[in-house]
């Protein structure tokens, strides 16, 4: 297996807990606060979608899934590329009206597969190309750091889905 097949694994498997956290779940409960400082699952997987979607769109130079394909209708947003949920107060955390489960997982599937897409054409020499005016300097951190925030917010689904449904939904 190479990098590139490895690293897809990871993106894959990400893909599918936040699947299976995200099956059978109502709106209502999507956008349950465990506590009223606390993120809601809804939003925490447009978070998690939002913040790939945009950082694989800046990697590939292509414009975002959130825009081109006008996911930000059917999330009853704002047609803003820079709506990704960083620095959200608690209060729009609160505010967030999650469409169905069945919608989100469709935005994360899109923004999957272009993901693939860019990692399976992606060069070892590509990898640490220099990103001008980022927080992550090379490509390589980049996707390091979306790899990192996705299996965090994807625990956080998971944790919170066993708070509304008690033990054992992840045998769904």
């Amino acid at each position: 297996m190479g990098w590139n097949q490895f690293v897809t694994s990871i993106f894959d498997r990400s893909f599918q807990t936040l699947e299976r956290a995200l099956t059978g779940l109502t709106e209502n409960e999507l956008d349950k606060q465990p506590n009223p400082d606390c993120n809601t699952i809804g939003w925490l997987a447009w978070h998690l979608t939002r913040g790939q979607d945009r950082s694989f769109a800046g990697l590939m130079q292509e414009e975002q899934i959130w825009m081109k394909e006008s996911w930000y209708q059917k999330f009853n947003r704002p047609p803003k590329g820079t709506d990704t949920g960083f620095g959200h107060s608690l209060e729009d955390v609160a505010t967030f009206q999650s469409p169905s489960a069945d919608i989100i997982l469709a935005y994360h599937r899109a923004v999957l597969e272009r993901t693939k897409r860019y990692l399976a054409s992606l060069t070892e020499e590509e990898l640490e190309r220099k990103l001008s005016g980022q927080v992550f300097p090379t490509v390589t951190a980049r996707i390091a750091a979306v790899i990192s925030d996705n299996l965090q917010h994807v625990g956080q689904i998971a944790y919170i889905r066993g708070l509304l449904k008690g033990k054992g939904w992840s045998n769904i």
